[in-house]
């Protein structure tokens, strides 16, 4: 039998939608964008590359529920979190081109992504197409909430307009991250299919970095020629704030059955950070 969860009343929260103006015309970015690093550069691009189809695809799994939706605060960050979700996808389309032309395989990778979600979006039930993105928003938050918090990982970025593409992205990421989940569970609450569907996207995710960056690898002739600076820059990886135990920890944290993306407190970051994107952009 499914096991359904009571959901929480639903508190209010800003989920505004900001465009950020980045322009890479005259952007001077170097071929490794994050601390002059073979691998941090490649894996930053890759996520960059799924993230358009990927946003695309949590909008439409939100939007297949809008109907069901009856709570009126709920249905208002709905509007939010798709806006914002939209504008990330135009975004990173924009810097996906600029990474095009430095020779990462943005194309190639957008395309798979497109097929495979695609075939998802096919054979999967709806719910678990919304479970799908309620587990991989808490990936994206958590994520988001590591850089924020971390003046080193976002001084790697090697220009102020990929810093501050991330930080934008992050800060809304963590603004958004309970609509997805209070969605599901307002419609669904499924313990089963929400614990399982994790369990899938810890695999496939790591999987399908994993690949799609050997693949970026394959693309770049410089580490192909010095695979001794590849596998150093491999192992440099270990240290990089995504692979924090903390971090580990608190995606793990969305097997237990009474967890909630607002458990870990974010307030305080978010009016940080509404300040800083502001200071960044005015600069």
């Amino acid at each position: 039998m499914p096991t359904a969860v009571t959901p929480r009343p639903v508190p209010e929260r800003t989920i505004q939608v900001r465009r950020p103006g980045i322009s890479y015309a005259d952007d001077a970015t170097p071929h490794y964008f994050v601390a002059d690093d073979i691998l941090r550069s490649h894996v930053a691009a890759m996520l960059s590359a799924v993230f358009p189809e990927g946003e695309d695809f949590f909008v439409r799994s939100v939007r297949n529920y809008r109907d069901q939706i009856t709570d009126p605060v709920l249905k208002e960050q709905v509007k939010g979190f798709v806006g914002q979700e939209a504008l990330h996808g135009r975004e990173h389309r924009a810097f996906n081109q600029r990474l095009h032309e430095l020779g990462y395989p943005t194309r190639f990778t957008d395309k798979r992504v497109k097929i495979g979600l695609g075939i998802f979006s096919k054979i999967a039930p709806k719910r678990v197409q919304l479970a799908f993105t309620a587990g991989l928003e808490h990936y994206t938050a958590t994520l988001a909430e590591a850089l924020l918090r971390d003046d080193a990982a976002r001084a790697e970025f090697e220009t102020d307009e990929i810093r501050t593409l991330f930080s934008w992205h992050a800060l809304e990421e963590t603004e958004h991250k309970s609509v997805a989940f209070d969605v599901f569970q307002h419609v669904c609450g499924d313990q089963n299919v929400r614990v399982r569907t994790m369990y899938g996207i810890h695999v496939g995710f790591l999987a399908g970095m994993v690949l799609q960056v050997a693949v970026s690898l394959a693309f770049d002739p410089y580490a192909r020629r010095h695979p001794v600076k590849t596998l150093r820059s491999l192992r440099n990886l270990r240290s990089h704030v995504f692979f924090q135990r903390n971090v580990q920890q608190r995606l793990r944290d969305y097997h237990r059955a009474d967890f909630h993306p607002d458990d870990h407190d974010t307030v305080e970051l978010l009016d940080q950070w509404r300040q800083e994107l502001e200071a960044l952009q005015a600069a």
